[in-house]
């Protein structure tokens, strides 16, 4: 499900794959970012055809890219080539059977799924961007936060490129900060988004009555419920996305949105934020899973723990929709979310700087954002749509608030109306740090 820091197509496991995002790795992301930084520095690409190239864009080939007529005709009998993280099936599936197959049909493109760790991919597209290779192996990448950020700023990407879109100019609000901003960093055209996830926690309901639905609420619910109720580590994605929430509960989603922007925050700025946040969670620790003393190193450990029924509650992106079906979750499970709202996220897809199919790649892109491939994303995959919903015609609007929900899957209008952007990037080691010392420690 969720990759790296935050997650795939398909974010419903409560696994180890809780800890993806888009697909980088927790771990593997800022190992990738450091890799990019260091191994790039001092080389950048000379930015023709990648940075900035905007209208441009036709030094790469003969094509008018703002004409989608010629982009369609340029991209037609080629073959295009999708790297991302391969570890969701699920996801893999509807590529191969939903996504290829359209792209063939309507415009006799062959569409080449990839997976691979986001570390060999940015190894292998820094190496031929290096040796001066002008047509790459590599045409589009789902890629997200700091890796997005670096191979941006090496001039590694190719764009901006959002503005050629039929599909992103007609329902994507190019305004919104989960489109104008990946983990903190301005977009400026060179992704464009394709899914969304959102944090929500879940619970057995022959076991838990009712679900806590404030702040308020959930202390209490700890303490009716003493060591049944933890969450992983902050540093573990999961972890730290959950604090998050409880912290935005705390604080009210305007000033947690604040760290959503942050580009260069500092200790005391962030603190200034989410002491009270801070302060609310060291209070709940004394109601927890070893009284707080220490708490489970991931994810795929606190579902564990819940599956086992040591704890009452568990939490990650998405509904378990998938683990209720297959029998690892009982029947009795259910999903909730706090009324003041969880943190979400929204993945990406972006044109590799030296791409040899530009055309095939814009129109798979384009696709992908359809309200049609949308629809069938989130009736499959569970993954909230990117579109916006009030710029889509009634009927497709309507499309997807009649699709069946699973017993423990949310109405994406209530998800939508409590949802909270997510803490830029360098603001997160900073929260991180914060929760150590004033939490766990304190």
């Amino acid at each position: 499900m969720v990759e790296s820091e935050y997650g795939p197509w398909s974010f419903r496991l409560a696994t180890s794959r809780m800890s993806r995002r888009g697909f980088v790795a927790a771990a593997g992301m800022t190992a990738a970012a450091m890799m990019l930084g260091g191994v790039l520095a001092g080389c950048s690409a000379s930015g023709e055809g990648s940075s900035g190239n905007g209208a441009g864009a036709a030094a790469s080939g003969d094509i008018d890219y703002t004409d989608w007529d010629a982009v369609l005709a340029a991209a037609k009998g080629q073959t295009v080539s999708w790297y991302g993280w391969g570890g969701d099936e699920a996801r893999n599936t509807w590529i191969n059977t939903v996504l290829a197959p359209a792209l063939k049909d309507k415009y006799d493109i062959t569409l080449d799924l990839v997976g691979m760790d986001i570390n060999d991919i940015l190894t292998q597209l820094s190496g031929e961007m290096q040796a001066g290779v002008t047509e790459g192996s590599i045409d589009f990448i789902w890629i997200n936060g700091e890796n997005f950020y670096s191979c941006k700023d090496n001039g590694y990407l190719w764009g901006p490129f959002t503005g050629y879109l039929p599909n992103f100019n007609d329902y994507i609000d190019a305004e919104s900060p989960e489109v104008a901003y990946d983990f903190g960093s301005p977009t400026e055209g060179f992704e464009c988004p394709y899914g969304k996830a959102q944090m929500q926690m879940w619970y057995n309901s022959d076991i838990v009555d009712a679900p806590p639905t404030t702040v308020e609420e959930f202390k209490a619910f700890c303490q009716a419920h003493p060591g049944q109720v933890t969450y992983p580590e902050p540093g573990d994605f999961t972890g730290t996305a959950f604090i998050s929430c409880l912290i935005a509960g705390v604080i009210g989603k305007d000033e947690f949105e604040k760290l959503s922007s942050m580009d260069a925050p500092t200790e005391e700025g962030v603190l200034a934020i989410v002491e009270p946040g801070l302060d609310y969670l060291r209070e709940l620790s004394p109601y927890l899973w070893k009284e707080g003393a220490t708490f489970p190193a991931d994810a795929s450990t606190v579902a564990t723990m819940y599956a086992d029924g040591e704890l009452v509650l568990n939490m990650g992106y998405g509904a378990p929709q998938d683990l209720v079906n297959t029998g690892q979750l009982p029947e009795s499970t259910r999903s909730f979310i706090l009324n003041t709202g969880t943190v979400g996220n929204s993945n990406f897809m972006a044109v590799a700087a030296n791409a040899p199919h530009k055309a095939a790649a814009l129109v798979a892109i384009n696709e992908v954002v359809s309200p049609e491939m949308q629809l069938s994303i989130y009736e499959n995959l569970d993954n909230i749509s990117v579109l916006d919903m009030a710029k889509l015609p009634e009927s497709e609007s309507a499309a997807f608030a009649e699709v069946p929900l699973g017993s423990t899957q949310i109405p994406l209008d209530e998800l939508l109306d409590h949802r909270i952007a997510e803490a830029a990037g360098p603001v997160i080691p900073i929260l991180e740090k914060l929760w150590l010392e004033r939490v766990a420690q304190g």
